[in-house]
Parts: structure tokens; C-alpha cells; sequence
């Protein structure tokens, strides 16, 4: 595969873009900086997958080849369609799998059903870049993904009898796919842009306008959660939204974006930036960890580009949801770049939003996204004319804040800091200090911080005997 976007060094992240970072901002050079060092990770971990199974002789390592050559083909006549398939999220997690397992000397079927996977990628690539081919795949789980554009046979309920063998033919314009024994399905690119049929085996992946971009809502993908301890979150791949919620989806979407435009145009950016799907998970019974109400939601450092999240009570919420797993995705991907610190990954760390201790890292992670959460609350509070959602903005800031105020000073006076952490830190410590400019009316920051008082009383009480906290650089 051509990999141009890896000649030359990635560069030194300069004290400018960590300040504008660690401010939870950035524009979009600094965005764009983030999102091609994923890109370029995701190719170096691809040459390294294809390189592994060079070393593995046999059937799986043949068909690999096979469908290396159409990936590598599609990426010649059109390099922008076949990385946006190369760049899906999932795509990272699908990746890491097979690192891992064949680094453990893995081999067998596991191994060869897992590999085969490129095929469904590299056939999704040729469809997107109008490269005509003949392909033949083998499905195992009765339905069959084609990353970024659907599935054939994700019926409802899940545990459908699998196709067998399924060809693929496609001619530059329509998709024909026939499994074993079954009728052929043709599948069609839609005025929308999505892949369309009239037969009811197919599911296109549903789009979400509106907003900066569209952006996909993926009920398909086989990797969405595999391996993120979210499964038991994530409704099975055949059950799929009803027409309300995916209404609901929509009205939240359109909303979250005339929200995020109330702080200026840097949250907006972020999402046209960084976001390529959603993945429904089912709700939680109580109060998230991220979100107000039921609403659960999350990120995957290994699928950059994905927000997991519940069925979003309203637009308001989910901007919210956006502006915290962001920022998330922003560390994660800086952190791929430059290290902004040297600590273990004991967890040691009292953390006011969650109530068991916490590594460096991810005391880090959560500071960063409750800082930005903290101004989003503040601007939705000084914006809205509706007195009942201002107020509870502003106890979300307040809480945000005080909790934020709370982790900075082990983070600040942590020896584990590199030069490059420090300056990502102080940034940090300085946007928290511009937010006191414009406090919250009489009462919420008392209450909030008799909150984050109670809790730290409460985990020091459960993980030291009563003793008084002290923070110990690390």
C-alpha cells in the first residue's frame, strides 16, 4: 500500500499548540495535527500487521494477500475513499487484535477468521474508490460487514444462521452479493451518499445530518466494543434502533450543534474535526458517569474518531457528552505524539468524579475533560433564557470546576510531569483560573464544594483508615 503520509519525522509538538491544548481549546491547524498522527499510527500499525503475517505461511496469509492487493489497488485511484475506510474508527481495534494475537504465536482458525476481515475493508476501500473486483468471503456469524457503508443478514435478535461462502461482485457502480444458497442482494449508492437496497437483508449504516459532517451511526460493526469491557453495554449487532430513536438521534444531533456554538466555534470544530460515528450503547439504570440522567457514554483509545454513547436524552446533553469524550480522543492522540509524563500505571489517585483510585494517566484524562466541561456549563449558563436549565448549568459547572480544582494539585506538583506535561499542566491550571472570571450566582459553589469535600472524606475514609489525604508526587 502506498504510504507517502509517513515520509519525514512527525515533528516536535511545539509550546504553543501544548498551551492551546491544555487550555482544552485548539484551532483547527492543531486539530488537524492530532488527527494525522492517528493516521499516520494507523498506517505503521497496518505495514506492521502486513508484515507479521508474511511471517505465517499458509491459506490465511494467502488470502491476506489477496486482499492487500485490492486494498492497495483502490488506494492508487482513489486514496481519499480508501482511507476514510483505512481511518474508520474500528478498523484500530480490529488491528490491535491481530497484532496481539499473533505476537502470542496465535494461529488456527481464530486467527484466520480474524484476518479475513481485511477482505470485508479492502472490499468496502474498492466500492468507495469505484474500483471494480470479484471477491469471495466467508461468513461465520450470519451477517456480513462491509466497514463504512453496512451489513448483509443483521437481522434482528441475533444468532442467525451464517451465509457459508458470499460473493462479491462489483461492477464500478452497483454492489451484487450473493451468499451460499441465497438470492443475490444489489446494493446502490443513494443520493445521500449511503449505500442503499431494496433487499431486506441489507442495513446501511444510518447517517446523522445536520452538523458539521455526517456522521455515521454504527449498530454493525463487529469491533465497536469488542474488547473495551463495553460489551455487555452495546445491543447485538441485529438489534437495531427503532424509527424513534433513530429520530431521537437526529433531533439530539441537530441540536447538540446549535449549542456547541454558543462557546464560539472551537467545540463545533472539534466534531467536524474529530468525529466519524456514534455507537448506540443501552442506558444505565441511574446516573452516568459522564452524562446527567440514564445516559452512559465513553471513547476507545485504540478507535479514534468514535463516541460511544447512549440514546441522548436531549440535544443539550449530548453536546455535552461531545465536548467531554473530545476532549478524551485529543488526549489520547496528543499523547501518541508527544509523552506528557512518566508515571506508572498504579492507581493511587483520588479522583472527585470517580470512586476508586485512579492512575496518573487517567486522573489526567478525567481533569482534562471536566475542565472542558466545566466552560461549556459556564457558557450554556450565561446563554439560555430558560431560568430552570441555567440553573442546572450552573451547578454543572460548579461541580465541574470544584472537582477539577480539586486533582490539580496532584497533577501540578507531580515529579512524573515531562517538560512537555508541564507545560500541557500549567495551561491547564491557567483555564481554570479564566473561569473564575465569570463565577455562578450565590450557593452553587458552596454546594459543590461540600460535594467534592464529602466525596474526598469518603474515599480517604475506604482506602486509608480515616487518615487525612497527602498527595505524594509521584
Amino acid at each position: 500500500m502506498t504510504t507517502g503520509i509517513l515520509s519525514g519525522a512527525a515533528g516536535r509538538v511545539s509550546d504553543a499548540v501544548l498551551r492551546d491544548l491544555g487550555g482544552t481549546h485548539g484551532g483547527r491547524a492543531e486539530l488537524a495535527l492530532l488527527a494525522a498522527g492517528q493516521h499516520r499510527l494507523r498506517l505503521l500499525q497496518l505495514r506492521a500487521l502486513s508484515d507479521a503475517v508474511a511471517q505465517h505461511p499458509g491459506p490465511a496469509a494467502a488470502g491476506f494477500r489477496r486482499h492487500w492487493a485490492l486494498l492497495e489497488a483502490a488506494d492508487r485511484v482513489d486514496r481519499d475513499a480508501t482511507r476514510r475506510v483505512l481511518f474508520y474508527p474500528f478498523v484500530g481495534p480490529w488491528v490491535r487484535r491481530c497484532l496481539l494475537r499473533l505476537g502470542t504465536g496465535g494461529h488456527g482458525p481464530e486467527l484466520s477468521h480474524e484476518l479475513a476481515y481485511l477482505g470485508a475493508l479492502a472490499a468496502a476501500a474498492a466500492v468507495r474508490a469505484g474500483v471494480p473486483f470479484a471477491l469471495r468471503l466467508d461468513d461465520e456469524d450470519g451477517a456480513l460487514p462491509l466497514p463504512t457503508l453496512g451489513a448483509l443478514g443483521a437481522t434482528g435478535g441475533g444468532g442467525q444462521q451464517a451465509f457459508g461462502t458470499v460473493e462479491l461482485l462489483f461492477d464500478g457502480d452497483v454492489l451484487t452479493v450473493t451468499p451460499q444458497a441465497d438470492a443475490p442482494a444489489a446494493i446502490r449508492r443513494g443520493p445521500d451518499g449511503s449505500w442503499r437496497s431494496d433487499d431486506p437483508r441489507w442495513f446501511p449504516l444510518r447517517v446523522l445530518t445536520g452538523g458539521p459532517r455526517p456522521v455515521l451511526l454504527d449498530e454493525i460493526d463487529p469491533f465497536r466494543t469488542q474488547g473495551s469491557g463495553l460489551e455487555r453495554h452495546c445491543p447485538q449487532a441485529g438489534d437495531r434502533l427503532t424509527p424513534a430513536e433513530s429520530d431521537q438521534w437526529q433531533h439530539a444531533w441537530s441540536g447538540a450543534m446549535a449549542v456547541m456554538h454558543l462557546g464560539g466555534e472551537t467545540r463545533p470544530a472539534e466534531v467536524g474535526d474529530l468525529l466519524e460515528c456514534f455507537v448506540p450503547l443501552l442506558p444505565s439504570p441511574g446516573a452516568g458517569p459522564h452524562t446527567s440522567g440514564v445516559s452512559r457514554s465513553g471513547t476507545r483509545r485504540e478507535a479514534f474518531g468514535a463516541v460511544l454513547s447512549s440514546i441522548p436524552q436531549s440535544p443539550g446533553n449530548l453536546a455535552a457528552t461531545l465536548v467531554h469524550e473530545l476532549q478524551h480522543a485529543k488526549l489520547g492522540a496528543l499523547a501518541d505524539l508527544v509523552p506528557l509524563h512518566t508515571a506508572d500505571a498504579q492507581r493511587r489517585y483520588w479522583a472527585p468524579w470517580r470512586p476508586d483510585p485512579r492512575p496518573f494517566d487517567g486522573l489526567l484524562q478525567g481533569a482534562y475533560s471536566h475542565l472542558a466541561l466545566a466552560e461549556y456549563w459556564q457558557l450554556f449558563a450565561r446563554d439560555t433564557k430558560d431560568a430552570a436549565e441555567r440553573d442546572k448549568a450552573w451547578a454543572e459547572h460548579s461541580r465541574c470546576r470544584e472537582q477539577v480544582g480539586a486533582a490539580l494539585p496532584a497533577l501540578a506538583g507531580s515529579r512524573s510531569l515531562t517538560p512537555e506535561g508541564r507545560v500541557f499542566v500549567n495551561a491547564m491550571v491557567r483555564q481554570l483560573t479564566r473561569l473564575k472570571d465569570h463565577p455562578p450566582p450565590e450557593g452553587h459553589l458552596a454546594r459543590a464544594s461540600a460535594y467534592v469535600e464529602t466525596a474526598r472524606g469518603m474515599w480517604w475514609r475506604r482506602t486509608s483508615g480515616g487518615e487525612s489525604p497527602v498527595y505524594v508526587p509521584s
